[in-house]
């Protein structure tokens, strides 16, 4: 199977990324963290730092599974602001390749780049205000073609098990949610 990546930034929000990563595992997919800084320290909106796999750098992305974005505040202008990625988000994109972003990243980092242009999406309510040309809808998870979008932390675990369901099957998804007790 193809390797899955998790971007974290300074900020982020921990129970998205963590959750994200945990899910995926459950499942047996490679999933690699990977630091948009100079190190591998990476300090989460709520003050756990936790050791990410690897630098930006280090990785071939060329066959990423998924790319995901947890949100969080600066988590997601962090990312936002790291132009190798979003120019890696817009590639993953144009060759169809899965993305996920959840929180406020969907709204910061996916919307700008045009990736949700004419989608359907959801993010943390109010961050999609002042941005046209995405179908902002309700609910905890949205799926749009190669991308899935989550609304907050509470969406975490759903939004982690619809990208399982996507790269494994619903009955997969399913067994790791039996596992999980949810």
């Amino acid at each position: 199977m193809k390797t899955s990546y998790v971007f974290l930034a300074d900020g982020f929000e921990e129970v998205e990324a963590l959750t994200c990563i945990d899910v995926m595992r459950r499942a047996a997919m490679p999933v690699v963290t990977v630091s948009i800084h100079p190190d591998l320290a990476v300090t989460g909106a709520h003050g756990v730092t936790v050791m990410a796999d690897s630098l930006f750098d280090d990785n071939d992305y060329s066959d990423a599974e998924w790319l995901v974005l947890p949100g969080g505040i600066p988590g997601a202008p962090n990312l936002a602001a790291h132009e190798a990625l979003c120019d890696l988000l817009t590639a993953q994109d144009e060759r169809g390749g899965k993305i996920g972003a959840i929180c406020a990243s969907p709204a910061v980092v996916l919307a700008p780049l045009g990736i949700l242009q004419d989608r359907n999406a959801v993010c943390y309510p109010s961050m999609e205000q002042g941005i046209e040309g995405v179908n902002w809808t309700t609910g905890a998870v949205a799926v749009d073609g190669n991308v899935v979008t989550g609304n907050g932390p509470a969406a975490a675990a759903p939004f982690a098990l619809e990208m399982v369901a996507q790269s494994l099957g619903r009955g997969a998804a399913d067994q790791v949610a039996a596992g999980m007790l949810l």
